[in-house]
Order: structure tokens, then sequence, then C-alpha cells
């Protein structure tokens, strides 16, 4: 099965010879390239259900490889469980017009983190306006449409009600299937989205944006047209909620699974047409194509994708948590089922298991591929 690393090894080096690329898109395109091959270096490993020896190639563990995110995403949720709550939880996504995309492209330090501050503050404020209640929220950063080209977007994760502004009481939705009127969020979003743009270019916070884009004109022009933004319908409880978080968190711009082919200079992938009542395409791409528009979605290194705001901001969130139990009458974490504990398949057996690393290479062990992992084969 041909993955995105092999992709990257057959032309990568050709497209930094003839493309220009930033330094963080070379850095992840070089991780990509050596991950789980011997240029990473190997670990011996024993599975403990045939105790069969083998090697296990390190991974590059850059947060752009589709292979290396399955133990940050299941650590990352370990720590979610423990802060979900007894009640509705809602998805909400804000997605930017397409003009402000040059933006995004060259400015990315300065778009993408105004993105998710003004997804997050437009939630407050329209919450704190017609439900009197502070509100918490999650968001998460994808950049990306099915067909790999630049879609900034932000996902939003709300728990279905928060606080009243004295803090003593606890605010709950008035609807369960209804969280904010979605034409005052857009409105909002767009408002404080449009101010941060604003006041980026007035500081000359976009100087590497070519001559022939003008800020001003783009950022005015996006202004004047009317916003998508949309809430899904609520999720079914803990469990629903964190499959979904599984699926968007630590995603990447596109997963293994999904590249069908990589023969005579051609990668074919699948995709889903959301124009086209969601019908599933296949889209055959000269291979430097692909890899310029899976380019495009790598962020720079330190940007944080995932935020949070209200009472669930980092600073109180614990503190939050706990209080808002008390208020709605549930002391105890909400369980969300049990998930696996077993991250690997063995190359031998075939069942899952817990690796024992008994060393490092060693020459008279057959080198296998690196074992499939669970987590990664469903997403």
């Amino acid at each position: 099965m041909v993955g995105l690393g092999d992709i990257m090894r057959a032309v990568g080096d050709l497209y930094l010879r003839v493309r220009r690329t930033t330094p963080f898109q070379r850095k992840a395109l070089r991780a990509i390239q050596r991950c789980r091959t011997e240029m990473m270096g190997a670990v011996r490993a024993v599975c403990d259900k045939c105790r069969r020896e083998h090697l296990l190639f390190r991974s590059c563990r850059n947060r752009h490889c589709p292979r290396c995110q399955a133990k940050a995403r299941a650590t990352w949720l370990e720590a979610r469980e423990q802060e979900l709550l007894a009640v509705p939880y809602f998805h909400v996504v804000f997605t930017v017009p397409e003009m402000l995309n040059p933006l995004a492209l060259y400015c990315p330090e300065v778009f993408y983190p105004a993105l998710l501050r003004a997804a997050g503050h437009a939630l407050l404020d329209v919450g704190r306006s017609k439900l009197k209640a502070l509100l918490g929220c999650l968001t998460i950063l994808h950049t990306w449409g099915q067909n790999l080209m630049l879609h900034p977007h932000v996902h939003c994760v709300v728990p279905g009600g928060g606080f009243s502004l004295d803090g003593k009481r606890w605010i709950s939705v008035r609807n369960p299937s209804y969280l904010l009127p979605i034409e005052v969020l857009w409105r909002r979003f767009r408002t404080l989205f449009c101010t941060a743009l604003r006041e980026a270019e007035r500081k000359g916070r976009f100087r590497r944006v070519p001559d022939t884009v003008t800020p001003h004109l783009l950022i005015e022009g996006a202004a004047a047209q009317k916003w998508i933004a949309y809430v899904k319908p609520p999720f079914g409880g803990p469990r629903q909620v964190l499959k979904y978080l599984s699926r968007y968190t630590h995603r990447v711009a596109i997963s293994n699974s999904r590249i069908l082919s990589f023969t005579d200079g051609k990668v074919t992938f699948r995709w889903r047409d959301y124009a086209d009542s969601n019908r599933v395409k296949y889209m055959p791409l000269d291979a430097t194509e692909f890899v310029r528009r899976f380019l495009l979605h790598i962020l720079p290194d330190r940007l944080v994708r995932i935020r949070y705001f209200g009472f669930l901001a980092n600073r109180r969130r614990t503190e939050n948590i706990e209080r808002a139990r008390t208020l709605i009458g549930c002391s105890a974490p909400v369980s969300a089922g049990d998930r696996t504990k077993f991250p690997f398949l063995c190359p031998a057996c075939h069942a899952a298991y817990r690796a024992t690393f008994t060393g490092v290479h060693r020459r008279d062990v057959d080198v296998r591929p690196p074992p499939v992992l669970i987590a990664a084969a469903l997403s």
C-alpha cells in the first residue's frame, strides 16, 4: 500500500530543487521522507503474544505526518475524557472567504492565530449576549479541503451551557438541539476577524505578501461578503464527543488510507465532493502538484492549532470543570467507554499487542516493516 512517505521519498528532493519552500515546509518534508525508515534508526521489540522479535523503525513525530499522530492523539484524548460534562455538546464550524487565502498563504503566523481567536471570542460574545452565560469552547484549526486546496476553517466543540454572569449558577441551553443564532454568530465572527486583520495590516505584519496583492482591498472585500458558519446537530453523548475529537484534533491534510495509487509520476487519491451531494470521487494529480498542495497545509513551528476559550481556557480549566460539575449535579467525570490499550499489530501473528523493547538494532534480526497502528488504521 502506497503512503505519503513513499511519494515524498520519490519526488520530494526534486520538488525542493525546482520549487520555493519555507523552512518549516522543508523540515516537514524531510521528516516525512525519513519516517519509519532505516534513516531514523530502529529498536528491537518482542510481541507479547507470539514472542517473535522484530525491528520497529523510529517515527519522525512530526505533527504533519499521517503515521505519527496515534500516540499523541490517544494521550490528548485521555486528558480530555476527564473534562467531559454531562451536557449536550455542539459542533460549530467557521469558514472564511476564499479571497483571503493569499494572506493565509504568505503570513500564516498572523492569519491563523487571528482566525482561532475570532472563532472562540465570537462564541463567547454571542453566548454572553443571547444566553447571558459564560460559555467555553475548544477550537481546532483545519486548513484543507477534501481536494487538498487551501480552505482555512475552524471546528469548535461547545458544551451546551455555561456559568451565569455572576458565576453562581449553571445556565443550560434552552433547547437541547439549538445553541445560538447562526446569523449572529457569523456576523460577530466576521467583525472580530476583519478587525484583527486590519490591525495586523496597520502594524505592517503583512510585509511578505507580494506587491501584486493588496491586503487592504482583500480585507474590505471580504468584510462586505456574507460569511459561512453553521452549527451541526448536538452530539449524542460523551462517547460521540470523543469519537469526533479523535477524528479531527490530530488530523493532517490527507491520510494514507485516501491515497489509492502512485504510478507513472501521478498520485490518485479519494475525496468527497460536498458540493455534489457528498459523492466520493477520485482525483489523479501529477506528483509535484500533489506535493505542492500538501505543503500548503504545513503550519509554522510553534503555531498552536488547538486552543481553548471561556471557562475551558487553560489557566483555570480544572477549577472551572469541577465547579461546573458541582452546579450541574454530576461530580464524577463522564465515562466515554473503553478504548484499546494495545497500539500495535504484530507483523508476524497479526495480533494486537503491546511491544516490549529489548534493545537497539541488531544485525541478526530480520528487518520487518513497522506494525500498523490501530488508531491510524481507523482514522
